[in-house]
């Protein structure tokens, strides 16, 4: 059997092994183990492998963003942000027809820009307003359906744990990725507040509205989300400014929210150590990922399979159009059944080689950013399909009322909205590159 041979064979391999409910980072660790095995075929130098694979991947400097961007949505979770968020956009909000479901979006979107987790977005805020909504009179399937999508934007919106590990696999610039999403994050929300309008219009009597708040409540519940704003200017506008690494930023970050959480009343030495806790496990976790995608991913490069496929396509004289739709079709098929890291980890050092050297009438590094972005809105739309939509199952959790079958219901108006969007954002690649070009004008 030949390297390629082995290569190709070991994605069916790989399949079972997670349909058998193997932890991914196990299955692509024992994968890689022992397809490196195979290739090199000498078990001391394997071995040895082990050694020299594990502390390159970890003694790259950019992986420390990691913990301390987690660290940054655990403190924000203890001090009360999540609250004040959905209290001020339920202000402006409320009012309108649907407008406490899309309060939750809006909340959403500013926790997911000092969080940078989709599971935690959720999660959190599906605490403060699963029971407005259902208050309101919100039906169950919009609520559990609408936070899902909402929890979405935490790794859209900068700053995301996902975008900086796709900049590292794919080598491109963690700052100007940040910026690159920035306005796919905006159209995701309005994306999201546009369906919910819609669906409160086809469905009139499917919720209640608010009273209308005066403007000195507004103010006074926006003046509420000041730690919100400035954290958000700190991080995201110290790494834009260059005043900051993207390593220093979350570092300032996590000390933003911190003394954040300190000042709200809501810390305590329990709290810290339970997010300090917390903050360890989720690292561990996704350090383990990591490091098993790097086995499995070190094993394809010996076979020389990402290279092979790579002038494969170029070879075929295969549309660039074609290759990227089918592309994003794959990426939408693997999130019904992997997690959205897991799926990055494990794909982009096979794909990205063989995109890149396609023509789509741009640079390199800009193609690099415009494909990530991409990427990582169809890697979030698997957060809201079944069977394995993790967002989905934690809000579901939190609401035993609802039956899955009705999250999943209300999840598809947004999963609609997602796939309108990259159409979009595909046909038209500078609006997501627009900022990153403005950028490197004022640095010029």
């Amino acid at each position: 059997m030949s390297n390629i041979d082995l290569a190709l064979w070991s994605f069916p391999v790989l399949l079972v092994l997670i349909f058998m409910r193997t932890p991914i980072a196990l299955a692509m660790l024992a994968v890689g183990f022992i397809g490196n095995y195979l290739v090199i075929g000498n078990t001391a130098m394997t071995l040895n492998q082990m050694k020299t694979l594990t502390y390159g991947t970890f003694s790259n400097y950019s992986f420390s963003i990691i913990p301390l961007f987690l660290l940054m949505g655990q403190f924000a979770t203890l001090s009360g942000m999540s609250a004040a968020l959905f209290r001020a956009a339920e202000s402006f909000l409320g009012h309108r027809k649907g407008g406490v479901a899309m309060s939750a979006i809006g909340a959403c979107a500013g926790f997911g820009a000092i969080c940078g987790s989709s599971l935690a977005t959720a999660a959190t805020m599906g605490q403060v307003a699963l029971p407005e909504l259902k208050r309101y009179g919100y039906p169950g399937s919009l609520s559990t359906g609408a936070l899902a999508a909402g929890g979405t934007l935490g790794i859209l919106i900068p700053p995301s744990v996902i975008l900086v590990i796709y900049a590292i696999l794919a080598e491109q610039n963690i700052e100007k990725l940040f910026v690159a999403a920035l306005i796919p994050g905006i159209l995701a929300a309005l994306g999201y507040v546009l369906a919910i309008s819609i669906w409160v219009r086809v469905s009139p009597n499917s919720a209640a509205v608010k009273d209308r708040v005066p403007w000195a409540q507004r103010m006074v519940a926006l003046a509420s989300v000041w730690p919100v704003l400035t954290i958000f200017m700190l991080v995201v506008g110290g790494i834009y400014l260059g005043i900051f690494t993207p390593t220093e930023a979350a570092a300032v970050g996590a000390a933003g929210t911190g003394i954040a959480a300190v000042a709200s009343g809501q810390m305590s030495w329990a709290k810290l150590r339970l997010a300090i806790l917390a903050t360890a496990s989720a690292t561990a976790m996704i350090y383990l990922i990591i490091l098993g995608a790097g086995f499995y991913n070190n094993f394809l490069a010996l076979t020389q399979l990402p290279q092979t496929a790579s002038a494969w396509v170029g070879a075929q004289g295969f549309s660039p159009w074609l290759v990227l739709t089918a592309v994003l079709i794959m990426y939408l098929v693997f999130g019904c059944i992997m997690d959205s890291l897991s799926m990055v980890l494990l794909t982009v050092p096979i794909i990205f080689p063989i995109m890149v050297v396609l023509d789509f009438g741009m640079s390199a590094n800009d193609f690099g950013l415009w494909f990530g972005i991409l990427v990582l809105i169809v890697v979030e739309v698997g957060l809201i399909t079944p069977p394995v939509g993790m967002n989905l199952f934690i809000i579901n959790s939190m609401d035993k009322d609802t039956p899955i079958g009705q999250t999943y219901k209300g999840a598809l108006p947004f999963v609609l909205t997602d796939m309108v969007r990259v159409v979009i954002l595909a046909a038209f690649p500078s609006i997501t590159l627009w900022l990153v070009w403005v950028m490197d004008s004022w640095v010029g």
